[in-house]
């Protein structure tokens, strides 16, 4: 199995050891994996922004850099929902088309496409999940609590394998971080009112860290945490599931 790694541009600029320990997790499991160093950002700010139709290069670039793989892996939930909802290629339309077959969040892959069961990783300390709206509404990575369904969580079913966690019951387990990408600086009184409320259930239940499969949506939560000098810390799934892992 061939898998393509595909990390997206705000990870690789200001969180690489995601990227790192995504790699490492999935060599770990016994995968090829390949990192195109010529990709760049997918081009969901400017989709988001209304600009869709500027951004036919980006597509045409992420189609060259990402054919031939058997699967594509990135660690976020809302970069992975872009690709598998609107790439397109005038080029090769065939090829874009199956890549949005191909393209996995990496906890979606790790337990719908290679089905691990066992992870021998360690993080002894109290986690809140944080469930990103993308990964969860779009990707379905967990049941929304306002529906009468069985409950899952594909990452919950992760961290419950890691030794020594301790996952903390939020309040309100679903709710918006209020990132939303560019939506945080159109309506930058609401993003953070609603960033500071999703922060407070993690420490109102004692959480130590926070995580989730987006970086993006702790990206915005630790901005919080620092500007409140909490010393709760946030932590990509990824850094936790290749914790310690022997």
């Amino acid at each position: 199995m061939k898998v393509g790694l595909f990390v997206p541009c705000y990870i690789n600029q200001f969180y690489p050891k995601v990227a790192i320990d995504t790699l490492e997790l999935l060599e770990k499991f016994g995968l090829e994996v390949g990192y195109p160093l010529n990709q760049t950002c997918c081009g969901q700010p400017m989709a988001n922004s209304g600009y869709e139709h500027l951004t036919g290069s980006t597509n045409e670039l992420f189609t060259q850099n990402f054919a031939g793989y058997d699967y594509i892996v990135s660690p976020s939930g809302s970069c992975t929902l872009h690709i598998k909802d609107h790439l397109h290629s005038d080029e090769a339309p065939a090829e874009a088309k199956n890549i949005r077959s191909r393209i996995y969040e990496l906890t979606e892959f790790l337990t719908d496409i290679i089905k691990i069961d066992n992870i021998k990783a360690s993080f002894p300390y109290r986690v809140g999940l944080h469930q990103s709206c993308h990964g969860q509404r779009g990707l379905k990575l967990a049941q929304m609590t306002e529906l009468t369904a069985p409950a899952f969580s594909k990452p919950e079913q992760l961290l419950k394998m890691v030794n020594g966690i301790e996952l903390v019951p939020l309040t309100r387990a679903d709710e918006c971080c209020g990132f939303g990408g560019t939506f945080c600086v159109a309506e930058e009184a609401v993003s953070v009112k609603m960033g500071k409320d999703r922060v407070a259930d993690h420490i109102k239940n004692n959480a130590e860290y926070i995580t989730a499969a987006d970086m993006s949506c702790l990206m915005h939560m630790e901005g919080i945490l620092k500007r409140q000098k909490s010393p709760v810390k946030v932590v990509h799934i990824a850094e936790i599931l290749n914790a310690a892992m022997v």
